[in-house]
Order: structure tokens, then C-alpha cells, then sequence
């Protein structure tokens, strides 16, 4: 069990229901959000580990959630993996400016995003270490 909280942000069900099983199987605790808003005060509320967010969803994309968890003092430093359809791939100026982690393209596999988080939780667990 690695007990680390993953805040999933999707608008389409069946990814959150697919990667939420994939992570809880491997002892993640998952929280999701169906858009960008929900996903901003799930992340101030709960504080994830990390966190996983759709890049087009409604209310507010998965780029202003970025920025807004940016912004904030409480979230600034969460990590996070931008997920995008092939035709809305993010250049590698915006996607350091925002300090995105890792972008994924759908389809993904489950077990890519798994180990994408297990290595960005392990490089920061290092980090604090350090």
C-alpha cells in the first residue's frame, strides 16, 4: 500500500473508472472530479499526492486548473500529469511554464499512467530526502 492520494480530473467516466481501478488496485486512495472546477476544490480541500486532469473539460480546461493550482499557495508545488487528445498535444514551453510533470496522449494505457506516478512520487520522495 503506498497510501498516496491521486486526484483523477476527467469528464469522460469510463477513463476515471478504468484508471481509478488500475490505481487503487496498486494501494493508491483516488478522489475524482467530472471538470476542472470540481477538480480545483477537491485538490484545496483534500491535498492529493498528485494529481491527473483531462485537458478538455468543461467549466474550467485542465490548463486553467493548472494555472489555478499554480497560483495558489496551498497547491503550488502539486504534481501533475496533463492527459490530451493527440490533436491537442501542449508545447514543451507551456507545458514547463506550468510545470506539468508529464503529458500523456490518449489512449493511454492504464499501466503507462500508473508508472508515470509511481516514478514522479518516487523522484519527489527522493527529492524531500535529499
Amino acid at each position: 500500500m503506498t497510501g498516496n492520494k491521486v486526484l483523477i480530473a476527467d469528464d469522460e467516466i469510463h477513463i476515471i473508472h478504468v484508471v481509478a481501478i488500475k490505481l487503487r488496485n496498486n494501494g493508491y486512495e483516488v478522489i475524482a472530479a467530472n471538470n476542472g472546477a470540481e477538480a480545483y476544490d477537491l485538490a484545496c480541500r483534500e491535498q492529493p499526492d498528485i494529481v491527473v486532469t483531462d485537458y478538455q473539460m468543461p467549466f474550467v480546461t485542465g490548463i486553467e486548473l493548472i494555472e489555478k493550482l499554480r497560483a495558489n499557495e496551498q497547491t503550488k508545488n502539486m504534481p501533475v500529469i496533463l492527459l490530451t487528445a493527440r490533436s491537442f498535444a501542449i508545447s514543451e514551453e507551456l507545458q514547463q511554464s506550468l510545470g506539468v510533470e508529464e503529458c500523456l496522449s490518449k489512449p493511454f494505457s492504464p499501466k503507462e499512467l500508473l508508472k508515470s506516478i509511481q516514478d514522479i512520487l518516487h523522484e519527489r520522495l527522493v527529492a524531500l530526502k535529499g
